[in-house]
C-alpha cells in the first residue's frame, strides 16, 4: 500500500483544488440568498478537509508518477470526485446518493444525461454548479492539474497522457507538458468567454449566458431549464449555439496552434475537421429532407433550423435539444445517437470514439480489402498525408472491439433489468459517447430519472468508460495491474 502513497498525495492536491471551486458557486448563492449556502459550505469542508488529511497522512511520499500511477491516479480523478462533486446536491435536493452520484459523474463527464427535473425552479446557484462541473469536465481536470501541480513540484506527463483523449496522445504543442496544458486552458476560456457574450447579447440573461456557455463549450448539455433551448425558442440563439457546439468539436490543439501563429492553416491540415463539418453538413440537409418529405415541418427552412440544432447538437455529444426529436420518423434520431458515436474530433471537448479512430478503422478495412485482390500490394494507411504506425492501428482495432463489446453487455443488462431494446440500447450509447438523452423512456422530452439505482449505475460506470476512453479505466481493473 505504501508504493500508493504519491499516487494518494497527488489526489489529496486534486481534493484541495477541487474543492475550491465550489467557493464560485457559494459566492452566488450568498449574493443571490437561495438558499444553497448551507449546502456549499458543507460540500466545501467535507471536500477540502478530506484533502487536508490526505495530504498530511502522504505528504513524506515523493517520487515521480510512473505510467502506471497515471492510470491509477486518472481512475482516482474521474471516479473519486463525483462523489464530492455530488454533496451540494445532496445536501439540498431530494434525491439519493446513487442519484446525486450520476447527475455529478454526468456533469465532470461532460456527458449531459440528468436525473433531475423542475430545472427552473431550482437555485441558480445549484444550476450553476452542475454547468460549472461540465465546463471543469469538458477540457479535463488532469489538463488543469498539469498547468498547475508542476509548481508544486509534481512532473505532469503521465496524467496527461493518459487523459488527452484520441490515439495520437504524444503530440506536443510545446516543450512543456506544463505549458501545453496552459495553453488549451488560454483557448477554453477565451472560447467560453465569447460564448457566454454571445448568448447575452442575443437575449439570455448573463447568468443563463454564463452557465449555458459552460455547457456548449464543454459540449455537455446540462441547461437551468427543463426545455432546454426550447425556452428561448430563438433561431438565433440556436445559431450562436450551432456555432460553439462545431468550435469545441474541432481538437483544441489546432485551435491553440491557429491562434498562437495567426493562421488558419492548422484547420486546413487538420485531417479530421473536414470530416467532421462534411459528415454533419450531410446529415443536417438530409434530415431536413426528410422531415419535410413526411411533411413534419411546413417548410424546408422550418425544418432545416430544427434539423441543424439537434441534429449538431447530439452528434457533437452536446445533447441541447429544441424540440423532442424523438417524435420524429425514427430513422432521424437513429441516425443522430448514430453520429455521435465518431463525429468530434480527437483533442476536442466531445465524447465518442473520435472521428480520428472512425478514419482509421474505415482505411483499415480498405486496406484489407485491398489486399485480398492483391496479396503483394504495398498500402499503408495515412492520416494527414502520414502513414499509420502499426502500433496505432493495433490500439484502435482494439479499441473498437472493446467499445461494441462494452456496449453490447451493457445493453443485455438493462435489457434484462427490464427496460425495453429502445430505451436500453439509447441509454448505453449515449451514456458511454459522453452524449446525454437518449431514445425511449431517456429521450430529449423524459430524463434518467426514470431507471432503477442498478439501471443508473450501469450508465453511470458507461460514462465514465467513455470519458476514459475504455482501456484507462479497464487497465486499472485487471489483475495484471496489481501486481508488482
Amino acid at each position: 500500500m505504501l508504493r500508493y502513497f504519491p499516487v494518494f498525495r497527488v489526489w489529496s492536491l486534486f481534493l484541495l483544488i477541487f474543492g475550491s471551486t465550489m467557493f464560485v458557486p457559494m459566492a452566488l448563492s450568498y449574493l443571490l440568498d437561495d438558499g444553497a449556502l448551507p449546502s456549499f459550505a458543507s460540500a466545501i469542508a467535507l471536500t477540502t478537509g478530506g484533502g487536508v488529511v490526505l495530504w498530511l497522512a502522504t505528504r513524506d511520499h515523493h517520487r515521480d508518477l510512473t505510467t502506471r500511477d497515471g492510470f491509477l491516479m486518472i481512475s482516482l480523478v474521474w471516479a473519486g470526485l463525483p462523489a464530492f462533486a455530488a454533496l451540494p446536491l445532496l445536501f439540498y435536493l431530494p434525491i439519493d446518493m446513487a442519484d446525486a452520484y450520476f447527475e455529478a459523474v454526468s456533469g465532470l463527464t461532460a456527458s449531459g444525461a440528468t436525473v433531475l427535473s423542475g430545472l427552473d425552479a431550482m437555485p441558480p446557484s445549484i444550476n450553476f454548479w452542475r454547468t460549472q462541473m461540465v465546463w471543469l469536465g469538458g477540457m479535463g481536470l488532469i489538463v488543469l492539474a498539469v498547468a498547475i501541480l508542476p509548481m508544486l513540484g509534481i512532473g505532469g506527463r503521465q496524467m496527461f497522457k493518459s487523459e488527452v483523449p484520441g490515439p495520437m496522445k504524444d503530440a506536443k504543442l510545446t516543450p512543456r507538458m506544463g505549458e501545453t496544458a496552459k495553453g488549451l486552458w488560454r483557448i477554453y476560456v477565451l472560447i467560453t468567454l465569447v460564448c457566454a457574450l454571445a448568448y447575452a447579447l442575443a437575449g439570455m440573461t448573463p447568468l443563463d449566458a454564463v452557465m449555458h456557455a459552460f455547457s456548449t463549450v464543454a459540449l455537455g448539455g446540462f441547461s437551468s431549464h427543463d426545455a432546454s433551448f426550447a425556452y428561448w425558442d430563438s433561431p438565433l440563439i440556436e445559431a450562436i449555439a450551432i456555432f460553439f457546439m462545431l468550435v469545441s468539436s474541432i481538437n483544441y490543439a489546432a485551435h491553440f496552434l491557429a491562434l498562437s501563429g495567426r493562421s488558419l492553416r492548422p484547420y486546413r491540415r487538420d485531417p479530421e475537421a473536414r470530416y467532421v463539418i462534411l459528415v454533419l453538413a450531410v446529415s443536417v440537409v438530409g434530415i431536413a429532407a426528410l422531415l419535410r418529405y413526411e411533411e413534419v415541418y411546413l417548410s424546408f427552412v422550418e425544418a432545416l433550423r430544427y434539423s441543424a440544432f439537434n441534429v449538431v447538437s447530439v452528434a457533437t455529444t452536446t445533447g441541447f435539444a429544441n424540440i423532442d426529436y424523438a417524435q420524429w420518423p425514427f430513422f432521424a434520431p437513429l441516425w443522430m445517437l448514430f453520429l455521435c458515436s465518431f463525429v468530434t474530433s480527437a483533442g476536442s471537448t466531445g465524447g465518442g470514439i473520435k472521428m480520428m479512430r472512425a478514419l482509421i478503422l474505415y482505411k483499415q478495412v480498405y486496406r484489407e480489402l485491398v489486399r485480398a485482390l492483391h496479396p503483394t500490394a504495398v498500402y499503408p494507411v495515412k492520416i494527414g498525408g502520414m502513414a499509420t504506425p502499426d502500433a496505432v492501428l493495433f490500439a484502435v482495432l482494439g479499441y473498437g472491439f472493446m467499445y461494441m463489446v462494452s456496449i453490447t453487455s451493457m445493453t443485455l443488462l438493462l435489457s434484462f433489468s427490464g427496460l425495453d431494446i429502445v430505451t436500453a440500447f439509447s441509454a448505453v450509447a449515449a451514456s458511454i459517447n459522453n452524449t446525454g438523452p437518449g431514445l425511449g423512456q431517456v429521450g430529449p422530452a423524459g430524463n434518467f430519472g426514470v431507471l432503477t439505482a442498478f439501471q443508473t449505475s450501469v450508465c453511470t460506470f458507461a460514462m465514465l468508460l467513455g470519458r476514459l476512453e475504455i482501456f484507462a479505466l479497464l487497465v486499472v481493473l485487471t489483475p495484471a495491474f496489481w501486481r508488482k
